[in-house]
């Protein structure tokens, strides 16, 4: 199966769900108060916004980095891929929602919180399914021992359970959900996992 394409698709559903954050972001206009007290009061819209812009992009760098160690794709992966797009395009609907309901305070706001964290959950799982279907098939350029591929998919889903700790924190304060995806993101920037005598797989978290 043609590679190309799937990447090719694949950016085009990143490029439209990073799009779509912007939509959230506005002010009441002229004659609602200073400009400066509404942009203070959208703060949770502007926070929401970068965070999941960074997820949505650091996610896209990585998918980019996982499929040039491929050296062909078969119909689970791209089922998987699917699976991964139909997540990264939630996104921008749990940003919206989180960012409506982060100060409202009692069960919206932990609702929206929780809703947020399984959105990213959702993502990193079916990252590490894709990744995990790679290493098993067959289809990295680099083969992996079999006795490491545990550990090597393993330290792929490191961000599955991130966000499993983000949906309880949700319960306990919903910000804590924006902090721990912020910190998260952060960390994919520099991580990736190395496979011994050939190209690194940066990992998938946000994967």
């Amino acid at each position: 199966m043609d590679r190309g394409r799937v990447e090719a698709f694949s950016d085009g559903v990143f490029a439209v769900a990073i799009t779509l954050l912007a939509l959230n972001l506005a002010v009441a206009g002229p004659g609602n108060g200073p400009l400066l007290h509404q942009l203070a009061h959208q703060w949770p819209a502007f926070a929401s916004y970068v965070v999941s812009f960074f997820m949505i992009g650091i996610v896209w760098v990585n998918h980019h980095s996982l499929f040039r160690q491929f050296s062909h794709v078969d119909r689970m992966l791209l089922f998987a891929n699917l699976l991964l797009l139909l997540f990264v395009v939630a996104i921008p609907f749990a940003t919206a929602t989180l960012a409506d309901y982060l100060l409202s305070g009692g069960q919206d706001a932990r609702v929206a919180g929780a809703l947020y964290a399984l959105v990213l959950e959702g993502m990193a799982l079916s990252f590490t399914v894709m990744f995990a279907h790679a290493v098993r098939s067959g289809l990295l350029k680099v083969s992996i021992p079999r006795e490491d591929w545990r550990a090597v998919i393993l330290r792929f889903g490191v961000g599955s359970l991130v966000y499993l700790v983000a949906f309880a924190l949700a319960f306990v304060w919903a910000p804590l959900v924006l902090i721990v995806a912020g910190l998260t993101a952060l960390y994919y920037v520099f991580e990736r996992v190395s496979i011994e005598d050939g190209p690194s797989v940066e990992t998938g978290g946000p994967d």
